[in-house]
């Protein structure tokens, strides 16, 4: 076994809880190429999953090229560097909205870049500090194949690997899951299908990568849904994407969400306020 892989496994067991004690779900929003917009659903998912009364955590985990703060508007602060240097306790580097509270790394930080920690384990070690505060957990994972990606996404209960219909992301995803089975013994994970455009193009992006998944590595693929492509300008993106609302782009969202949580389990699988489950696999565009 790799000695990754048995580092990884030496947290594999949390012992005895109570009755009482809060159970964590842990999900890593991955990708095999970059650009495929995992960073906007992972912050949508987290924002949603709040919004339904969860207490939910998204950590940025782009150690030096943070997005999820730029995508919300907010200030670059460079905080995790203290905590990297212990100046500062977890707590004091949270963005707090309600129930949803953001972790974000950094931007050019000299310090992070000099530093010879291993990333992916200060991250877990925050899980493990912290998981019970949280109802979710959610990583917002760099893209591809890196042995941080690889072991953070491993660590995780789920991973949802999004996928675009471009051939590279396509090919990318497939290389990111057989890493995952072969080197950390990952047997199942979801999948969603980013900026497709129509139907039948997501049936064939799903077609193509799970049955080729289960044919060559063996491993399970759950269909978590689709996004379809939408006309809104670069400049509009982000206020659209992660704006509040009932139109029907949020609608189908916490469709989906509400799919993965009645499907995967997890602390509560109440479904969301409004949501419709006959519809969830394939009208969740």
């Amino acid at each position: 076994m790799h000695k990754t892989s048995e580092w990884l496994q030496s947290f594999s067991s949390t012992g005895p809880r109570s009755d009482d004690a809060r159970v964590c779900t842990k999900i890593s929003v991955t990708g095999g190429k970059g650009g495929v917009g995992k960073t906007s659903i992972a912050l949508k998912a987290a924002q949603e999953l709040a919004a339904a009364g969860h207490r939910t955590l998204l950590i940025d985990c782009d150690s030096n090229l943070s997005n999820t703060a730029i995508k919300l508007g907010l200030p670059l602060e460079n905080k995790f560097e203290k905590i990297l240097s212990g100046e500062a306790a977890f707590e004091d580097c949270l963005q707090r909205r309600g129930n949803f509270h953001l972790l974000p790394a950094c931007n050019g930080s000299d310090a992070v870049f000099e530093s010879r920690l291993n990333f992916d384990e200060i991250i877990v070690d925050i899980i493990r500090s912290h998981e019970t505060e949280y109802d979710f957990i959610l990583l917002d994972c760099p893209a591809g194949v890196s042995r941080e990606a690889l072991t953070l996404n491993a660590y995780c209960d789920h991973r949802w690997i999004v996928v675009t219909p471009d051939k590279s992301s396509i090919t990318d995803s497939y290389s990111l899951v057989k890493l995952l089975a072969t080197r950390f013994g990952i047997t199942e994970n979801h999948l969603l299908v980013n900026m497709y455009q129509t139907e039948k193009q997501f049936q064939k992006v799903v077609l193509t990568l799970s049955e080729t998944i289960e044919n060559f590595l063996g491993v399970r693929t759950q269909i978590l849904g689709g996004i379809q492509r939408f006309n809104v300008s670069a400049e509009s993106f982000d206020t659209f994407f992660l704006s509040e609302g009932s139109n029907e782009f949020n609608r189908n969202f916490v469709k989906l969400l509400t799919g993965f949580t009645e499907k995967a389990g997890g602390p509560r699988t109440t479904p969301f306020p409004g949501a419709d489950l006959r519809t969830y696999e394939h009208d969740a565009h």
